[in-house]
């Protein structure tokens, strides 16, 4: 083979590899998730797009053929149909078949029970002798002509459906994906990998200069935020298994009464971990923690198990004052806690409380961040989300929100998904948690490093 012939086969195949990386589906965001969900929680891979690999169904089954489950999309111009396969695209063979509608956001499906390739699409069904065969009544209740972009389906399966007559209409169209769990062995093994890691890196973590011991991050929100669920869930990651030692509140008025602080232990050497967790009174319109009392913890003075008062903050005359608090005695990273899915709701007083305390913190020069919790009660979320989690449109959503009423940085906004009710640890809430936890300790480290020399 000549210079030129090898060039040319190069050139070509660049740009048919670079032609494949430019397909993208036509479906948005939204109706991607509302389809995953609603088949099991599957991840979609674009397999095939008819506008890109032609009209053809010899095409589509030479990209698809032995692929496992798929699902074909069909976009007609008022609404999207189509048909989840069960198994693999294989002649000559049945398919478990599974039609769905959707419109806006609602799916409504039908099961037409197995199937051959050639009953769902028209220009493979042929009669005995090999003639293509002009069907006017779907065997499977549905079928497809690619070639002259037309979807049929019969009265009854339309009627299921809820889809408008006539029976037969054109489309623009047509994309098949294949269809994997969203966490598949490859991605589980590194999220397994990743919490090595993270682990590694905070057992290993060492403060700035190594000015103090141990961080002190205190956790600051509205009453039932999530921050006792927090401690428990770091604490659980070190320990190896879920744990409850922080009493967790179920009801508006919450648990945390007094400020406690909570060493971590490394489950694997008994030793404790180089940061602190601190828990305080939530923050409430009118009672809750007072901002005497926040300046008094992150200055070092209050005690753990300081009984807090909403009516009357520390004095130097408590008798467990500290009064000569030293650097490891003061907080070094507040984070500030709130609930994912009612952070849209926070009140005109409490807004302007936080924003209150986050200027007492910027004048101390406390580094401060914002921990949204309950991520996986989002709506679409789920755990199969998170290793991507700050791509996906409401989590974007959710942090425009706290920065937009809070003022808080996009890139100081860290989402995470506590221990609640599960009895087993998984590795992949165990990333976010973690990742949250290493972020917060690069803060401190900026803290320590902005002190003035001394």
């Amino acid at each position: 083979m000549d210079l030129f012939s090898i060039f040319n086969g190069n050139y070509i195949g660049f740009f048919t590899r670079l032609r494949s990386m430019a397909v993208t589906t036509r479906l948005t965001w939204l109706q991607e998730k509302r389809l995953q969900h609603h088949f099991g929680g599957k991840q979609f891979s674009l397999l095939y797009k008819a506008s890109v690999h032609e009209f053809s169904s010899e095409n589509l089954l030479e990209k698809c053929c032995n692929q496992g489950p798929t699902i074909t999309v069909i976009y007609s111009e008022n609404y999207v149909t189509g048909a989840y396969l069960l198994d693999s695209l294989q002649e000559e063979r049945e398919v478990p078949v599974i039609l769905f509608a959707l419109q806006e956001t609602e799916i409504s499906e039908y099961k037409t029970g197995s199937h051959r390739l050639e009953t769902l699409f028209y220009d493979m069904y042929r009669d005995a002798f090999g003639y293509r065969v002009d069907i006017k009544k779907p065997p499977a209740g549905f079928w497809m002509d690619l070639g002259n972009k037309r979807v049929a389906m019969s009265s009854k399966v339309s009627e299921e459906l809820g889809l408008p007559q006539p029976c037969t209409t054109s489309f623009q169209e047509c994309e098949v994906f294949r269809c994997k769990d969203l966490l598949d062995e490859r991605k589980e093994e590194g999220v397994i990998v990743l919490k090595r890691t993270l682990l590694s890196a905070m057992s290993t973590y060492k403060p700035y200069k190594d000015m103090v011991h141990q961080i002190r991050i205190l956790l600051l929100g509205p009453t039932g935020a999530g921050k006792s669920s927090f401690i428990n869930s770091v604490k659980s990651i070190f320990r190896g298994h879920v744990t409850n030692q922080v009493l967790v509140g179920c009801d508006a008025t919450g648990i945390s009464k007094k400020y406690r602080t909570y060493p971590i232990k490394d489950v694997n050497d008994g030793q404790c971990l180089p940061f602190i967790l601190c828990d305080s009174l939530g923050l409430s319109e009118k009672e809750g923690l007072c901002a005497e009392d926040i300046v008094s913890i992150l200055k070092g003075h209050v005690p753990d198990r300081y009984q807090f008062n909403s009516m009357e903050p520390i004095t130097s005359r408590h008798r467990n004052y500290i009064h000569s608090p030293s650097l490891q005695d003061r907080i070094h990273c507040v984070a500030f806690v709130f609930d994912a899915t009612s952070v849209e709701q926070l009140s005109g007083e409490m807004v302007a409380k936080i924003k209150r305390i986050r200027r007492e913190m910027i004048k101390y020069g406390v580094v401060h961040l914002a921990l949204l919790t309950h991520v996986d009660s989002i709506n679409l979320i789920t755990v199969g989300d998170f290793p991507d989690i700050y791509s996906c449109v409401p989590v974007k959503l959710k942090l425009e929100t706290v920065h937009r009423k809070l003022g808080f940085a996009l890139s100081d906004i860290l989402v995470v998904s506590n221990y609640v009710s599960e009895w087993e640890l998984n590795p992949v809430k165990d990333i976010l948690i973690l990742s949250a936890l290493r972020q917060m300790l690069w803060a401190a480290d900026d803290f320590l490093e902005d002190l003035p020399f001394e």
